[in-house]
């Protein structure tokens, strides 16, 4: 009798989630057409009952944050929280994609949510594998601008310059900033444009490296020296149109003279005395190299970098934040999107919502350093404060200069292709011509 009971209460449960499953496309069309309201939402996320986020899990402050705060606070709202911790984010791409393929469509894949930004949700807009314009239909969207005459909301309409059309909402922002070790440099010698930089290490060589490409930190440091040598002088301007309006030959007469600058360093970078330059792998290898005097200034993402480093060990103690480059410090925001075949679509959006919240951004922040990807002028005083008082807080910098010199990140489509000139150019030493590397760049990844 018990088992019989059993078999019946799991066919019962396999035909409740097959239910669900059939049911999801007519429930995505009623949620992005504004038919369904948030009660519906909620019932069917509970019914659901998990969400698998799929994310970086690199860091354990943020996993700590994803096991003691999110975890229960979802728990709260009927929704189990699965966080799959994976080394890079396209691995969590490459498996919706396959999916995709294989004919898993909504609610039949294995991946709720992702965090994203740039070529990864590039890839996924490509390949028509979003759920769709969910962002701006949460109740916690009030937190987000969305006034597209509002240039304050450039970072929540466009990422890597192409438009996200809500099929994405902020999680967090950034912004890449540098910081020096006034035990060996003080703040106010510290370089604060490329022309700087040089100088200073002609006068101490082998004190700074940068992120290797192809890592994203590398990738920045070297977009905000191309916007730098821009030769009409129009900064990031040309760099948010896409590869296709660009063309390679315009590219390459945009980018040689950043990379001509690049080239003429690098025999004053780390290791280059002994013919070993050594670009540290990623963000934890430039860190140590910093910490341990090694170089002078360590550039990365992380407004809260600083402060955050110091109370965890990973800083040298005279560690503060400076202003570098001038007005080519690239911000940036980073996003959670939901696959077109989300096995749960509606616990994703629960999930979502919760991230846009004012509590969840605000732990977030104060477990992490990870800066609000919400926008604090949407705010009650109060929700702002909440926020502010969770900061961890600038050292060497204030907010308005910060401010003062932000530029948006290179267009998705040229990411590749800078990549790949670096890595010719740059790492391999090529001898061709520029405007060949440029052209082979883009030859080989339009194959």
């Amino acid at each position: 009798m018990t088992i019989t009971l059993l078999r019946m209460t799991l066919a019962a449960s396999l035909l409740a989630t097959s239910a669900l499953a059939e049911d999801a496309a007519g429930f995505r069309e009623n949620f992005l057409s504004g038919a369904a309201p948030w009660e519906t939402v909620t019932k069917r996320a509970a019914d659901e009952g998990t969400v698998n986020l799929y994310y970086w899990g690199g860091s354990d402050p943020l996993n700590i944050w994803m096991d003691q705060v999110v975890t229960p606070d979802l728990a709260k709202l009927g929704v189990t929280l699965n966080p799959v911790r994976i080394t890079g984010t396209k691995d969590a791409i490459d498996l919706v994609l396959a999916e995709k393929g294989a004919g898993k469509a909504l609610g039949a894949g294995s991946v709720d949510a992702i965090w994203v930004n740039g070529e990864n949700f590039a890839t996924l807009k490509r390949q028509d594998a979003l759920f769709g314009s969910f962002a701006d239909k949460l109740p916690n969207s009030a937190h987000f601008e969305w006034d597209e005459t509002d240039p304050r909301a450039l970072l929540n309409l466009r990422d890597f310059g192409l438009a996200t059309e809500a099929a994405e909402v902020p999680w967090s922002g950034e912004q890449y900033v540098c910081a020096v070790n006034t035990g060996r440099v003080e703040h106010a010698a510290a370089p604060t444009t490329f022309a700087e930089l040089r100088t200073y290490l002609e006068a101490h060589p082998g004190k700074f490296s940068y992120v290797k490409p192809p890592h994203w930190l590398g990738n920045t440091f070297v977009q905000a020296a191309l916007y730098a040598h821009n030769p009409d002088g129009s900064g990031a301007t040309p760099f948010q149109e896409t590869l296709e309006s660009l063309g390679a030959a315009e590219l390459a007469r945009l980018i040689q003279p950043g990379f001509e600058y690049l080239k003429s360093i690098e025999p004053l970078l780390l290791g280059a005395q002994s013919g070993n330059i050594r670009y540290p792998e990623d963000g934890a290898a430039l860190n140590g190299l910093f910490l341990n005097g090694e170089i002078d200034f360590a550039c990365q993402f992380g407004l809260y970098a600083v402060a955050t480093n110091l109370a965890n060990g990973t800083f040298p103690e005279g560690a503060q934040s400076f202003i570098f480059p001038e007005g080519n410090m690239i911000k940036n925001k980073n996003y959670l999107a939901i696959p077109s075949n989300a096995p749960h679509p509606a616990a994703a959006l629960v999930l979502a919502d919760y991230m846009s919240s004012v509590a969840a951004q605000a732990s977030k922040l104060q477990f992490t350093g990870m800066p609000a990807g919400i926008d604090p002028w949407t705010l009650t005083t109060d929700e702002a404060e909440t926020l502010s008082a969770a900061a961890p807080g600038y050292i060497g910098v204030t907010q308005a200069e910060l401010d003062a010199n932000t530029a948006p990140d290179t267009n998705a489509t040229l990411v590749d292709v800078i990549e790949a000139v670096w890595l010719d150019y740059i790492e391999r030493g090529s001898a061709d011509p520029f405007d060949v590397i440029v052209a082979r760049a883009v030859s080989n990844l339009s194959n």
